[in-house]
């Protein structure tokens, strides 16, 4: 999650808070009001200055409501200063992945959305995405390969996830952090690897614009030409997406910071290509992309 840590003695006013959180001053004051969730203190001026634990208190109800629990809900949760509810017991990630598996292979919907419903109240949105279901989604894959999953065991494991991780998605594009847009090259249809990566980024205070699969690389230019990103991450699965566009890719990295996302780009790439190369390590990319667009916890 991105870290919004400070030393305990320092307070910030509200426009700081949003800077540092990416929740606007309406929202943060609306949390404050309707919720509780802000503390502030009051200056020998009578301005709002808020502490570190108001800072965890927002940083707490940005991973609830990332998790998909109303707002209320988040809100009391994250008020709750007695515990904390993310830490829960520990979870084995090939336990759940193994129990994630055995949902979706049997296309039982609702144990899949019971299981995923367990992890995201236990576990942080990054250790789910980066040890549990990226891992499955690779493992499902091999498996397809290997002839042990049908085309529509995957299919419907595809849909039921693509469904869930769209839907903590909410609201990603809001906020006041860096814009990134994330789009796969023409052609390529898998993007939920894609997502994940927007969502550790949203964790991070990015605000994030999703063109979706099969996105020309024109409609990219045109969408980054409105939004201004500071990054745009593409994905490729296999190098035969990448060929046919490395003359558009090249111009599109002269004049925007381009994130080459799956294992279509290698690491010769980034000299040919004027953009970084994303490693498998989708929670250091997250935090490197980020500490290089300036935000700072």
């Amino acid at each position: 999650m991105y870290n919004l840590a400070m030393a305990p003695a320092t307070v910030l006013r509200i426009g700081e808070l949003s800077k540092r959180s990416g929740v606007s001053p309406e929202l943060l004051r609306a949390w404050e009001s309707r919720y509780g969730l802000l503390r502030p203190t009051r200056s020998p001026g009578g301005l709002r200055l808020y502490s570190a634990d108001d800072v965890e208190r927002v940083r707490r109800m940005q991973e609830h409501l990332a998790s998909g629990l109303a707002a209320a809900e988040a809100a009391a949760l994250a008020t709750d200063d007695t515990a904390s509810p993310l830490s829960g017991p520990a979870v084995d990630p090939a336990v759940a992945r193994a129990r994630l598996a055995s949902s979706l292979d049997r296309y039982d919907e609702a144990g899949a959305q019971a299981v995923l419903d367990e992890l995201l109240a236990t576990v942080t949105i990054d250790t789910f995405l980066a040890q549990i279901l990226l891992p499955y989604l690779h493992d499902l894959g091999e498996r397809w390969k290997r002839g042990e999953a049908s085309v529509a065991q995957e299919h419907f494991a595809s849909s039921v996830l693509r469904g869930r991780m769209l839907a903590l998605a909410r609201g990603w594009g809001r906020g006041v952090g860096p814009q990134a847009v994330l789009a796969s090259l023409p052609g390529e249809q898998h993007d939920l690897g894609l997502i994940a990566f927007g969502l550790m980024l949203r964790a991070r205070g990015w605000r994030i614009t999703y063109l979706g699969a099969d996105t020309p690389l024109a409609t990219v230019a045109e969408a980054a030409a409105s939004v201004g990103p500071e990054l745009i991450v593409l994905s490729a699965t296999t190098a035969e997406r990448v060929r046919p566009v490395r003359a558009e890719l090249r111009r599109l990295g002269k004049r925007y910071g381009i994130g080459l996302a799956g294992p279509g780009f290698v690491d010769g790439d980034e000299r040919a290509l004027g953009g970084r190369v994303l490693t498998a390590d989708p929670i250091g990319e997250a935090e490197r992309v980020t500490a290089d667009a300036g935000v700072h916890g």
